[in-house]
């Protein structure tokens, strides 16, 4: 898709949160980061990227397993997470609104398009996260990473199927907006209308070619 092209309208608009909505891409890479490193084993950026979208349980659960491989010491996901959380949260509250969020949020509401929150982050992570944020509240229905009808996170479809059977609408009439490799997995899947926030240093050759890549959320234009 071409920066300010007009689109379609669709039936409804499925968001993803963490670096789609809210810049805190920066603060869960940082977070990780220190955690593997005080077990002895620093993260690549191309893990780091890979961790990108997904479950705080999935990502322990990786993030364990390469500190395994590389001899560090046994470790449940909970010790991991014990680490990992007071360092998230404590910038994750501070954490800005990405360019543009809020303008298509609300434009979205005056056009009278259904909206949902597909999350890959618990209840409680996002209430942190989106206190500052009272425009995030527009988007009454969320699906979040820990919902209890929620099988699989994030590379599996089952968040945007969730939110798109919420709304009361099919799947392949909602647009995801989505910013990592795992969530735009997660839309295609689902059968959305992919639409990838291209993360820094990331060019759309990552991405199938049927995904609509922006290098902003300002590009965005919804017709009347």
């Amino acid at each position: 898709m071409q920066a300010g092209e007009m689109l379609p309208r669709p039936a409804a608009c499925l968001f993803d949160l963490d670096g789609l909505l809210l810049d805190t891409e920066p603060a869960h890479a940082h977070a990780w980061q220190e955690t593997a490193r005080q077990f002895g084993r620093p993260l690549t950026e191309a893990e780091l990227q890979a961790l990108r979208g997904r479950r705080r349980l999935d990502c322990a659960e990786q993030v364990r397993r390469w500190i395994a491989a590389a001899g560090g010491p046994p470790l449940s996901d909970e010790a991991l997470l014990a680490v990992r959380q007071p360092i998230a949260e404590a910038l994750l509250a501070s954490a800005p609104a990405m360019p543009g969020a809020e303008a298509l949020v609300r434009r979205c509401l005056t056009l009278g398009i259904p909206m949902a929150l597909a999350t890959s982050s618990s209840r409680p992570a996002v209430e942190i996260k989106v206190a500052p944020h009272a425009w995030i509240a527009l988007i009454s229905e969320r699906v979040h990473g820990d919902d209890p009808e929620l099988s699989d996170g994030k590379p599996a479809p089952d968040p945007f199927l969730l939110a798109a059977r919420r709304l009361g609408v099919a799947p392949t009439a909602c647009w995801a907006f989505e910013d990592s490799l795992a969530g735009v997995a997660a839309a295609r899947a689902a059968g959305c209308r992919v639409h990838v926030l291209l993360p820094p240093g990331v060019s759309c050759d990552a991405y199938p070619g049927d995904v609509h890549c922006l290098r902003s959320l300002e590009e965005v234009r919804l017709n009347q």
